[in-house]
């Protein structure tokens, strides 16, 4: 209960599926709770538009004292956040958040942690983040913050050209190496999802919008694999082979994954998505160590790329298509076959 307490005290609403999954117990439980608090007198809230639970001001406990461990979490998390190379862009805030708290430690414990720090790294994927985007960036939060539309041009890959419209945005969302908003935008008459790398201007307007109350992020992509939404929803099945199988197995790439080992020590891997041209890029990643099984239409397509990538590395010699073997190889090396069915 004094974790519920911590948690709902932040001031963000929480629900209770969310707060189950955080303190590892049942929905359940996290019900009994709830109401034990309330019958202590604690003023416990419900949000009905974000369908949390919250904690007013007033009622605010004194701050839970830092542990060793939660300080160190947050001064790595806050580092590697803020670095200019590789963290996550516009996130400058983090880095100095954390070198603040490091100064008003006491000295002994800033000595140790200071150690511990230096004995633990964080690495992430490279970011670059477009020079000019941290003012859209910031435009974008501040109209999020104010609930006021903002006028953008962008580059849409999806159209092929530079669009102009009035974007309500909903939430912010940092995936895949870069920043995206998604809101409603007045052009399409839809809610959108915008690069905010591919933002060419941004103005605040004057005109205020209302997000709808039970919009969330995960209701909006459903069971996309990434961002990209189609329907219906279609069942993946992909055979992995021994070298890679292990390492699909044991990340979570979706919600909805199932996986089941084969005798042969193959893996196939079955998952639900909301489309198929988001997963065939993943698929290809793997190269001749996966297999789709099924649909059909993700097979085409994957079989697509394996052709089109097959003519750009093959060239021609005496009126047909075959590899050309490298100048340094054996000459008793064999010529790879190709199967032409």
């Amino acid at each position: 209960m004094l974790q519920i307490l911590e948690y709902l005290q932040s001031g963000r609403r929480y629900h209770t599926g969310q707060l189950a999954e955080f303190l590892g117990v049942s929905k359940r439980t996290v019900f009994r709770d709830l109401r034990i608090l309330q019958d202590s007198g604690i003023q416990l809230l419900y949000d009905e538009s974000e369908q949390g639970y919250w904690i007013p001001p007033s009622t605010f406990l004194p701050p839970t004292d830092l542990t060793v461990g939660e300080t160190l979490s947050l001064l790595l998390l806050g580092e590697k956040l803020g670095q200019s190379e590789v963290g996550v862009p516009f996130q400058g805030a983090a880095r100095d958040a954390a070198l603040k708290l490091l100064a008003n430690l006491p000295e002994s414990i800033r000595s140790h942690i200071s150690e511990l720090s230096s004995r633990l790294q964080i690495s992430l994927e490279p970011q670059r983040a477009p020079a000019d985007s941290q003012q859209h960036y910031e435009n974008v939060m501040k109209a999020i913050e104010l609930r006021c539309k903002v006028r953008v041009r962008y580059h849409s890959l999806l159209e092929e050209k530079t669009i102009s419209t009035l974007v309500s945005p909903y939430e912010m969302f940092f995936q895949n190496r870069a920043w995206y908003v998604v809101g409603r935008s007045s052009l399409h008459r839809e809610v959108r999802t915008f690069q905010i790398g591919r933002i060419q201007s941004s103005t605040l307007t004057a005109d205020n919008y209302v997000i709808p109350p039970r919009f969330s992020l995960k209701k909006h992509f459903g069971n996309a694999w990434r961002m990209i939404r189609e329907v219906p929803d279609v069942e993946v099945v992909v055979r992995f082979q021994p070298l890679v199988a292990r390492n699909v197995q044991e990340v979570v790439w979706h919600a909805t994954q199932k996986t089941e080992w084969n005798a042969d020590g193959t893996l196939e891997f079955r998952v639900t998505v909301a489309g198929v041209r988001e997963i065939s890029w993943w698929i290809l990643g793997y190269g001749d160590q996966a297999e789709v099984l099924a649909p059909p239409a993700l097979r085409e397509i994957i079989q697509g790329h394996v052709q089109r990538l097959a003519a750009r590395y093959l060239v021609p010699s005496e009126g047909r298509r075959s590899f050309t073997v490298p100048a340094n190889s054996s000459r008793s090396a064999k010529r790879p076959r190709i199967d032409r069915r």
